[in-house]
């Protein structure tokens, strides 16, 4: 073996760092780009800050925002519907958990800081719903149970529903009957869809359960004195609303293939983020069984926050690299820009978008 040949980077083309100076830092957008030049996890934010901003700026790309975590308890929902208000998401796919706490918020309902020396026991007994340091009031799910309720009303009993579509309608309320910031209000001023792929599971499908089943129940009593209640809720099947997923998931197929480019901003991980991406899979599913011919939508731009590595296995974990193997996303080869930080969202989400806001206000002051 003969003696190595040390190199210079410069010459080879290798991108210097730099360091961070504190002293030329003067706003989020120096901080977020001086970060992108040094390592680790911080050159990981500096560097999904550039691929975000360039996302959002871009006018031929749709953004497809997915959103899972207790993210509106931890007070992240007005990031959510400033970005939606802004243009900057052109479509939400989220867990239903996140779309009712912060339908709780957009009521005028409150979260409070769980106060240390109270147990869990005490704090049920108090009807009060702990998510880590956080408690969700009882009477504040009890109040948006009456805000579903209401909004069910003008629903036609025949419909079939869909997540879409009662999103849809629940922010029409909020956009008529209250004056609070909201996403489902933010969406349907702006006409952005907003899909809960796994409904039923959250507070709001369960009203929409229980306000289904209380349109009969008092009918059904009355034919049924023997059994109880039990013996009652287990007869109510037909009291169900006709509720088709199907629905959200053509819909949202349709959305997307529209696009002439497509981003994603995932937000955690979960049924959103798989969902949101399995469009282009579905497509080429159609073309290789049922002989269509359509291009399947890939997406271009994509950024994860997320605190879920990829060596567990678990698909919040799943990186792009990995997706381009499912046809999911543009290999970087091809003009496919990906960017991951591995971190709490409420940590590094305000950072982006206020890096965002700066960055947008002074392209502004250039344009004007």
């Amino acid at each position: 073996m003969g003696a190595r040949e040390f190199h210079d980077g410069a010459k080879d083309g290798l991108e210097a760092l730099e360091p961070l100076d504190p002293e030329k830092i003067g706003s989020f957008n120096d901080l977020l780009v001086a970060m992108g030049k040094t390592a680790f996890g911080g050159r990981r934010l500096g560097e999904a800050f550039e691929v975000l901003s360039a996302m959002v700026e871009d006018p031929e790309c749709k953004v497809v925002m997915t959103l899972s975590g207790a993210m509106t308890i931890a007070k992240m929902g007005k990031i959510v519907s400033t970005m939606i208000d802004l243009g900057m998401v052109h479509c939400v796919v989220s867990t239903g958990a996140l779309i009712a706490h912060g339908l709780s918020e957009s009521v005028g309902k409150t979260h409070y800081r769980v106060k240390p020396s109270m147990s869990d026991e005490e704090l049920f007994k108090k009807g009060y719903n702990r998510v880590y340091d956080t408690l969700e009031m009882e009477t504040n799910l009890n109040y948006v149970e009456q805000v579903v309720s209401q909004t069910m009303k003008r629903v036609d009993p025949a419909a079939m529903l869909s997540s879409e579509m009662l999103t849809r309608e629940l922010g029409k309320t909020l956009a008529e009957e209250f004056d609070g910031a909201g996403i489902l209000k933010s969406a349907y001023l702006k006409n952005v869809p907003v899909y809960i792929p796994a409904f039923t599971d959250s507070e709001m499908g369960l009203d929409v359960g229980t306000w289904a089943m209380g349109r009969v129940i008092d009918q059904a009593r009355s034919k049924n004195k023997q059994g109880g209640d039990l013996a009652l809720l287990r007869e109510l099947h037909h009291a169900y609303p006709t509720f088709n997923p199907y629905l959200d998931l053509n819909s949202y197929a349709g959305h997307v293939l529209g696009a002439k480019k497509l981003g994603i901003f995932t937000i955690g991980g979960g049924v959103p983020r798989n969902w949101a991406q399995q469009v282009g899979p579905y497509v080429e599913i159609g073309n290789h069984r049922l002989g269509m011919d359509v291009q399947p939508p890939r997406f271009q731009y994509g950024v994860r926050i997320c605190p879920e590595p990829d060596y567990w296995g678990g698909l919040s974990g799943c990186t792009y690299q990995e997706g381009i193997s499912w046809g999911k996303f543009v290999p970087p080869g091809e003009g496919g820009r990906f960017a991951e930080v591995l971190s709490d969202a409420t940590i590094v989400w305000p950072l982006l978008m206020m890096g965002l806001l700066e960055r947008r206000r002074a392209a502004g002051k250039r344009t004007a």
